[in-house]
């Protein structure tokens, strides 16, 4: 007996430290994202019951030296509706978020503003090789290629893999193997120059410039009026890239995460920080041990925990209410969101 009461006491003195320390570090992280909310935009839902929302984001990045032109603001700003409008038309009429976020990616990927699929960047070698990921956050599942140079969608050669195979990832020619069986558009990949990635990768060697600067990606978040969260992220990499390198935007966890019970995310910035720092799931897990919001969870981790590691880029994410956020610690980031309730817009700075 009196063993089992000092257990108890013993028991009762940890749990009573363990409150302690576990208040003291809820203050703190609250403390600290009071003076990091910079960059940092929530539009929370407040519209019907039958709620479904969309974010997206094109890249961050950005340097305050370079200013993008009016003309090219535009050309950013139509490319981001278009791929609202697309995939809110999907949700709108009970699509699911996963048909939502690729398609909205799909658009991205088309365009050679973006940093994926037709847009991406050049590696050392003057190769585009690219990556993208997508995760469903009803079932757990998700899919995955890297290191991928014909596909011309990435994002959907990611889905097959996560619908039609029994593996998460799949690299490189085996990747390229696999969705050319799966009926998917398979190019030459001449398709994926532009002259402007190119001029980007001389002006890189030349200047033996920090490629890190360079962040961009595009992805998508998204709600559909089952309660169902899909995420996905599509990405050309950085620009002179050592041949076979691999940033965030394949991986899981990372550059991707989704669950229903909590939030998606989607995320764009230096690779290797937010593989280190497993980013993506980060936001989730914070929401569900400290019962904060999403957008309190991925303002702490963009503008505080990246960037006292020197970390560059940003996030968007939905949680199962609805509510969306938007973060980032760089110049810019193209993003843009739509929702049930009405609520629609296109930014840049």
């Amino acid at each position: 007996m009196k063993l089992q009461k000092r257990t108890n006491e013993n028991f009762n003195i940890q749990y009573s430290l363990f409150n302690i320390q576990y208040s003291f570090f809820l203050f703190s992280f609250l403390f600290t994202l009071a003076g990091h909310d910079l960059r940092s935009q929530s539009i929370p839902y407040d519209g019907p019951d039958q709620k479904w929302a969309l974010v997206i984001h094109g890249g961050a990045g950005g340097s305050v030296k370079e200013k993008i032109t009016k003309e090219m603001q535009e050309q950013y700003s139509n490319v981001l509706n278009e791929a609202l409008k697309a995939a809110a038309g999907i949700l709108k009429t009970g699509g699911s978020s996963l048909d939502a976020v690729e398609k909205a990616i799909r658009i991205m990927e088309d365009s050679p503003l973006f940093n994926a699929g037709k847009g991406s960047v050049f590696t050392a070698e003057g190769k585009n090789e690219m990556d993208a990921s997508i995760m469903d956050g009803k079932t757990g599942k998700a899919g995955a290629v890297a290191g991928v140079s014909t596909i011309r969608n990435p994002i959907s050669a990611a889905r097959a893999v996560m619908e039609k195979s029994k593996h998460v990832m799949l690299t490189g020619e085996g990747a390229e193997n696999f969705a050319k069986k799966q009926g998917l558009e398979i190019v030459d990949p001449s398709y994926f120059y532009t002259k402007r990635r190119w001029d980007e990768l001389q002006k890189s060697k030349e200047e033996a410039a920090d490629t890190a600067k360079e962040h961009g990606t595009v992805g998508a978040v998204a709600l559909d009026l089952d309660g169902n969260i899909a995420a996905g992220t599509s990405t050309g990499g950085m620009t002179n890239k050592m041949k076979g390198r691999i940033g965030d935007s394949p991986i899981i966890g990372a550059g991707t995460y989704a669950n229903n019970e909590t939030c998606g995310v989607s995320c764009t910035g230096h690779g290797e920080f937010f593989i280190r720092n497993v980013v993506a799931y980060d936001v989730s897990a914070i929401m569900s041990y400290l019962g904060i919001s999403v957008n309190q969870a991925a303002n702490y981790i963009v503008n505080n925990k990246l960037a006292n590691q020197g970390a560059e880029g940003g996030l968007i994410a939905i949680d199962h209410d609805g509510n969306i956020t938007m973060q980032y610690n760089t110049v810019l980031m193209f993003r843009g969101y739509v929702s049930a309730e009405g609520k629609t817009g296109t930014f840049i700075y």
